[in-house]
């Protein structure tokens, strides 16, 4: 009778063992996996943020030409401090809608036409709703704008509201949307932040937000910690159970 109990016990219990294991294993792979991930994304975020903090601060180069603009990407070019050269098309500005400081807000962005006949589209600043009705024109003649090379916004921020191409309205900075509507081309996909000049003007320039979220070493010490409760879990299981065994 007692070697009966003990021999169907004995199945049922190690069934046990083997489907916790397994439950175990997945667990505590996933989770280093994802921990691992992370460090590694957290070395590549630290090396993006001292790259483009090298961009910011290095001297203006030319803004790239109509040759060089289908290698443009945001990894390897956005925030890239700029030079161009051209004239503002006139009464040409688009503003863009932004939540600012001062209330509602929009970015003033002007079409600048190089030598070439290309398109850069400048983000003159930004500039209170209060004080769009006095806003002074882009400068008349050939000017120099000095600036930071951005990349198009194909995402609103949260909440904004779609771009209406067919009534000329945008509410974020999507440059291929704005030069396609108003039949630009050639354009640059890209546009420019100007670097502040005057201060007390509007619309006022240098207003770019250079900051990255960076929350990787946060992740990776979650899931690590996930892996080592999976790993300290399974070991008190274990414990448990040879504990029972052998006290049976």
């Amino acid at each position: 009778m007692g070697a009966g109990v003990s021999s169907g016990r004995r199945p049922r219990r190690w069934g046990r063992i083997l489907a916790v294991t397994l439950a175990a294993a997945i667990g505590l792979g996933g989770f280093s996996a994802l921990a691992v991930w992370q460090v590694k994304r957290l070395h590549w975020k630290l090396d993006l943020i001292e790259r483009v903090d090298a961009r910011v601060h290095a001297a203006p180069v030319p803004v790239p030409g109509q040759a060089d603009w289908p290698g443009i990407t945001r990894e390897g070019d956005e925030y890239r401090h700029v030079t161009v050269t051209g004239e503002y098309l006139p009464d040409a500005d688009i503003p863009i809608y932004v939540p600012s400081d001062w209330g509602p807000a929009y970015w003033i962005l002007t079409p600048l036409k190089q030598a070439d006949g290309s398109i850069v589209m400048v983000n003159r600043g930004m500039a209170p709703e209060t004080e769009l009705a006095d806003l002074p024109p882009a400068p008349a003649g050939e000017v120099t704008v000095t600036g930071l090379l951005r990349i198009s916004e194909d995402k609103g921020w949260l909440f904004s509201q779609d771009n209406d191409p067919a009534n000329r309205k945008w509410y974020r900075r999507d440059i291929g949307s704005i030069t396609g509507t108003l039949d630009y081309d050639p354009a640059a996909p890209f546009f420019v932040d100007a670097d502040l000049v005057d201060p007390d003007a509007w619309p006022r320039a240098g207003m770019t937000v250079v900051q990255f979220r960076n929350a990787h070493l946060s992740y990776a010490l979650t899931w690590g910690a996930l892996a080592l409760l999976v790993a300290g879990g399974y070991g008190l299981f274990l414990r448990q159970e040879f504990r029972g065994r052998d006290e049976a």
